[in-house]
């Protein structure tokens, strides 16, 4: 099952939870509503632990630099990640209306109805907010202050929760979606879920082409370059991303491909490995296209404001994602709960969707890379 990569087993489950949820009976499916909700008090319980554990870090390694060019790339990098989920809230506020039905309930809170044979309740040690800032204070303290002895206490315990979510959280995610799907189709409301599901998909797929148009043509604006002739000569890291679903297993390829755009070896050589953890748009631009198709379908609060305020937290904790398994959606999981309430049901749901698309998300993201490297080697010669 190693060998069996995680996309697959996750589309193995919905389907096979879709196929058995019309044969099997409710006390059959009650078991795996039980599973379900244990392990999503298990995975409420971890979010806040996931977050100071891969965001203090995180942040205290970004500040060891120092100078111009660091502040040029993280304040790019960071804006054109807001750019895109802006982008997406956008488009998503025009279109997705009119493929979504907002009077109809979502399908995971009418499997409620399926109640479990017994509850564990697991309460975070935490709540999210106070894990976000917590992580802010330690992680910035960390970096100016230089603490060598916290700074490896938070590294081992990085250590400790990205085991944690590959040895427990990983391998049990295909059977706490399957539940999820099982207990929907019991429920008679999963064929609604897959449909509307099916037609965001389309437009974020059309979006991460935009979000690639727009990054190049800036990016040969100020260069004075063609901007077709830049991003044809990234092709190589999106497709090699798209094989590896990995930002940082395509460093070699994405370091090559934005040399041979002329950037210097200096910019280069700097920005590439630091844009793989920190300029992350195509993630960015899928978590809010998914995060908002689930606010309306469930009826939650989507105004502006409100995911403005989700979009700034979930482009810093994204910082986390290139250590993580699952990347991104993980890292999401505290804003998705913490700003927009999402309960763990829907949070499986983003996690879901979000890996069968996640290699399309890493090659908007490295080939974006190379567009940034670009434009900052421009700016840093001005």
């Amino acid at each position: 099952m190693k060998r069996f990569g995680l996309l697959p087993r996750i589309v193995i489950a919905i389907v096979v939870g879709v196929v058995l949820g019309n044969v099997l009976p409710e006390a059959l499916v009650r078991v795996f509503v039980t599973f379900n909700y244990v392990f999503s008090q298990f995975l409420g319980f971890l979010i806040p632990l996931i977050i100071i554990g891969l965001v203090t870090p995180a942040i205290a390694d970004i500040g060891k630099a120092a100078g111009r060019l660091l502040l040029l790339t993280v304040g790019l990098a960071y804006a054109d990640t807001i750019l895109a989920g802006l982008l997406a809230f956008a488009t998503g506020s025009a279109l997705f209306p009119m493929l979504t039905d907002t009077e109809t309930s979502m399908a995971v809170e009418k499997a409620e109805a399926l109640q479990p044979y017994f509850q564990l309740n697991i309460p975070a040690i935490l709540d999210v907010m106070a894990a976000l800032v917590s992580s802010f204070v330690v992680g910035i303290g960390i970096a100016y202050t230089d603490s060598p002895t916290l700074k490896k206490g938070f590294t081992e315990f990085r250590t400790i929760i990205e085991k944690t979510i590959q040895v427990a959280i990983i391998p049990l995610l295909p059977v706490y979606i399957f539940g999820i799907f099982l207990s929907m189709t019991f429920t008679g409301e999963a064929y609604h879920i897959i449909v509307v599901f099916a037609k965001i998909i389309c437009i974020i797929f059309v979006l991460h082409v935009v979000i690639l148009a727009y990054e190049f043509l800036i990016a040969g604006g100020l260069s004075r370059k063609n901007p077709l002739r830049l991003l044809v000569n990234m092709l190589p890291a999106y497709f090699t991303a798209l094989g590896t679903s990995s930002s940082a297993a395509t460093i070699p390829v994405t370091l090559r491909q934005t040399k041979k755009n002329g950037v210097s070896d200096e910019i280069a050589s700097f920005c590439v490995p630091l844009c793989a953890t920190i300029h992350l748009s195509g993630s960015m631009m899928k978590i809010t296209c998914c995060a908002l198709t689930v606010c309306l379908i469930s009826g939650l609060p989507h105004d502006m404001p409100l995911f403005l305020h989700f979009i700034a937290l979930l482009g810093v904790c994204m910082v986390a994602a290139p250590g993580v398994p699952g990347g991104a959606a993980m890292a999401a999981l505290g804003p998705l709960a913490g700003v927009l309430g999402f309960r763990p049901e829907a949070q499986a749901l983003i996690i879901a969707l979000y890996i069968a698309m996640d290699s399309f998300g890493t090659a908007c993201n490295v080939t974006g890379d190379g567009a940034l490297a670009v434009i900052i080697d421009r700016l840093h010669r001005k």
